[in-house]
């Protein structure tokens, strides 16, 4: 999956290389390595207020190298001085070798972080706002060792921030048509034939056309799926570009109507051309979350538990959302008069909406054959 692999930079406030505390060798450190743009530097401000404690957050562009970040250092858990807990300063040329306390994660590679022992499980009874957070967003994080959902499991990973699949359009285009989409089904319609830009995903692009008719995202057997792969040869036919990075540009410019995108994507597009405006698809979407997740072969204490639960607090997940763009967790809506009018489609959760939507959750390596040939199929 690319999900964001190749995330642009965002607009929020800069963290560059944000190091807090004095260095004094009877601190507690805490050490994060975190998706650029996720969270407010003011936000880590506010934490350190009172903290006896050195606080090094360093912003990484792409989830792909966090996390290939963390199979590095899963390697050297391996070395004597991880089998001793000698942890490495932050200095130097030692600094890209260090392991951190916690990174960022997507919750789509998660399985196979589990399955691959590249993180290590996290102590809920130490984070005072789990119990708070909604069963929805425990469940996605509860999981067995092979990586699959078990009410039964530990918890590996906190979320702390998510998005979802929407869809982006051109405002003069459909009001010259005088109609606006509202959901999957309005990709069919004649007047978008050849004007469509979508994602080059199969479990995207075939998930949409599931939910058209009904089902999940995550179907094991496409085969039992009615009419799939002719709703599929009729959406291609409304495609004129298939791409999971560039498909805004051609939107910007009028080569295309409508696009389907990922939301953190969009609300750094929108603030830029307000021709555009989105709305996410009423029968449902996919939904995405960037995941608190402590690497393999380091001690939990107690500062990242500390950071985890203040996250999470009303307060600090409300301005998590407002600076970052993005939806949280922890709570339920944001208030209208604190979002910009282009952005409450994307912030403002519709509950049933949220309900009819799908994490992108573990197949079957049998069933993602599935959808990489039917994919690979329908493009000819």
């Amino acid at each position: 999956m690319e999900r964001r692999y190749f995330l642009l930079s965002t607009s929020t406030i800069a963290l560059s290389q944000l190091l807090i505390g004095c260095n004094q060798n009877n601190q507690p450190t805490l050490n994060v390595q975190l998706l650029k743009g996720s969270i407010p530097s003011q936000v880590v401000s506010q934490f350190s207020q009172g903290l006896k404690a050195q606080l090094k957050f360093a912003p990484v562009e792409q989830l792909q190298d966090l996390f290939e970040k963390l199979k590095d250092w899963q390697k050297k858990t391996n070395t004597k001085e991880a089998e001793k807990g000698i942890s490495l300063p932050f200095i130097g040329s030692n600094q890209k070798s260090a392991i951190s306390d916690l990174v960022t994660m997507g919750d789509f590679w998660l399985a196979q972080a589990i399955q691959d022992k590249l993180i290590k499980p996290l102590e809920a009874d130490k984070i005072k706002q789990w119990s708070a957070l909604p069963k929805r967003w425990q469940n996605l994080v509860t999981r067995n060792d092979k990586g699959l959902l078990d009410p039964k499991g530990k918890v590996w990973a906190v979320p702390y921030r998510w998005g979802s699949t929407v869809i982006v359009y051109r405002r003069d285009k459909f009001q010259e048509l005088g109609w606006k989409p509202t959901d999957w089904s309005d990709l069919w319609r004649n007047d978008l034939q050849g004007r469509i830009s979508l994602l080059e995903q199969p479990r995207e692009a075939i998930g949409l056309v599931l939910k058209k008719l009904g089902q999940s995202y995550n179907q094991e057997n496409l085969d039992k799926v009615s009419n799939l792969e002719k709703e599929l040869v009729s959406l291609d036919k409304q495609v004129k570009f298939y791409s999971s990075t560039k498909y805004l540009e051609p939107l910007i410019v009028g080569d295309t109507w409508l696009a389907v995108g990922w939301s953190n994507d969009v609300v750094q597009t929108l603030g830029r051309y307000p021709q555009l405006a989105v709305v996410v698809p009423k029968s449902g979407t996919a939904i995405w979350a960037d995941l608190w997740v402590s690497p393999a072969g380091k001690e939990n204490e107690d500062l990242l538990y500390k950071w985890i639960d203040f996250c999470l607090t009303p307060q600090v997940a409300q301005e998590i959302s407002l600076f970052a763009k993005s939806n949280s967790p922890a709570m339920a809506n944001l208030p209208k008069s604190e979002m910009q009018e282009s952005l409450r489609n994307l912030l403002q959760m519709n509950t049933d909406v949220f309900d009819k939507s799908d994490f992108l959750l573990p197949l079957s390596p049998s069933a993602m054959t599935q959808y990489q040939s039917l994919f690979a199929r329908i493009r000819g």
